[in-house]
């Protein structure tokens, strides 16, 4: 599998985020929207940035568990229900995103919604991966 990131010199800098991903590979990882979610089903964290952390490894998680890691990811999308507070502390999830995923960002996209699913819910993070390995059986 390869990823390749494309962040052209004539486009602002991007920050927390790759501006294109190409990718080959065998595989597609289409990861469900994921939410600060913990094991009883029960939101947890004030902030965005503390959801975002658990949706984050939420996420991770399902990819993990379909055979991918951290690198794989080609696109993550960012719902967040005030986008002007997520930009706000849109330092901390790039912080909180390199821990486990290092510099190598997806392409991302946050876009602002009404509400989600799960009413306490102020982030969600969905994706796709490119994996190279086989499924598992």
């Amino acid at each position: 599998m390869s990823l390749h990131r494309h962040n052209p010199a004539d486009l602002a800098p991007p920050t927390g985020f790759s501006h294109a991903v190409t990718a080959t590979g065998t595989r597609f990882v289409f990861l469900a929207g994921q939410t600060a979610l913990d094991s009883d089903g029960t939101v947890v964290g004030e902030t965005p940035t503390e959801q975002f952390t658990t949706a984050l490894a939420n996420l991770l998680a399902a990819l993990r568990h379909a055979g991918g890691t951290p690198a794989d990811l080609a696109r993550v999308t960012v719902h967040a229900t005030d986008v002007e507070d997520y930009r706000a502390h849109a330092h901390e999830p790039g912080g909180i995103r390199r821990r486990p995923a290092g510099r190598d960002h997806p392409a991302t996209a946050v876009i602002g919604v009404v509400r989600l699913r799960d009413e306490q819910a102020l982030v969600e993070l969905d994706g796709f991966a490119v994996l190279d390995e086989p499924a598992h059986a």
